[in-house]
């Protein structure tokens, strides 16, 4: 019997991956899957693209070696299976020159898609940035909720509130949304998980950097794994980055 959640990952990569090599074969694209026929849905793609062409600005021109694209057909695969659905989402990321720019973040069971271009703007609003210098409430994965929860709660104090939930795109929309503070892990991670969240957060404002506080990398060159755990917020990143690395300094 065909696996289910292998052809929904397929399926969703070649739309992405289709799409995006018809229109712009010079560029760089990372996926998470690869297949035989990933051209087949270009047509479509790009017809339903050109209906967004009016929610942005002006185009930015760059050179096509400069660009790489992340593609995740399917975040928080686990969940998939379990039939969480609210947790699921298929990715997309422009970097340039190793940098994120653009971010789509998409909820196909939900209907709802989000997106930030740094510079020109995003589909959503930044949360209000709260006068309370404590940091409440830190979404973390459901598969590393233990380990991260400790590390939390020394960091930001016993009283603060760690939700385990699944997929990196969704924890990046809880940031969004103004239902968490930060997003902590502190394991490795694939860049595709989390180029698309990166890049909208910093459209907002926002950041998300490793534990040691530099920026990730999203070049087409080196490794597909991050591995030097991160911590994203829309404000106060700053703040909480210091108290992580005061109770887990880098290592060197």
């Amino acid at each position: 019997a065909d696996d289910p959640l292998t052809a929904g990952d397929l399926s969703s990569h070649r739309v992405m991956y289709g799409g995006l090599t018809a229109a712009f074969p010079a560029i760089a694209i990372v996926s998470e899957e690869h297949s035989e026929g990933d051209h087949d849905t270009a047509v479509s793609v790009l017809s339903r693209a050109r209906s967004l062409r009016g929610l942005i600005g002006d185009d930015v021109l760059v050179p096509a070696e400069a660009v790489t694209v992340w593609i995740d057909p399917l975040d928080a695969t686990q969940e998939y299976t379990e039939n969480l659905l609210d947790y699921v989402t298929t990715m997309v990321c422009v970097a340039v020159h190793g940098s994120p720019v653009i971010g789509v973040i998409h909820q196909p069971f939900l209907n709802k898609t989000t997106w930030g271009w740094v510079g020109h703007g995003s589909s959503v609003q930044p949360p209000p940035h709260s006068d309370v210098a404590d940091t409440r409430v830190v979404v973390v994965s459901r598969s590393h909720a233990g380990e991260v929860e400790s590390l939390a709660k020394k960091a930001f104090g016993p009283d603060v509130k760690v939700v385990p939930a699944g997929g990196a795109g969704y924890k990046v929309l809880q940031l969004v949304e103004g239902h968490a503070d930060a997003y902590l892990h502190s394991s490795a991670i694939k860049k595709w998980d989390v180029c698309a969240g990166n890049a909208l957060l910093a459209s907002l404002g926002g950041r998300m950097t490793a534990l040691d506080g530099t920026n990730l990398g999203y070049g087409p060159e080196g490794s597909q794994v991050h591995l030097g755990g991160l911590l994203a917020a829309v404000h106060n990143h700053g703040r909480m980055l210091d108290a992580v690395r005061k109770v887990r300094p880098p290592k060197h």
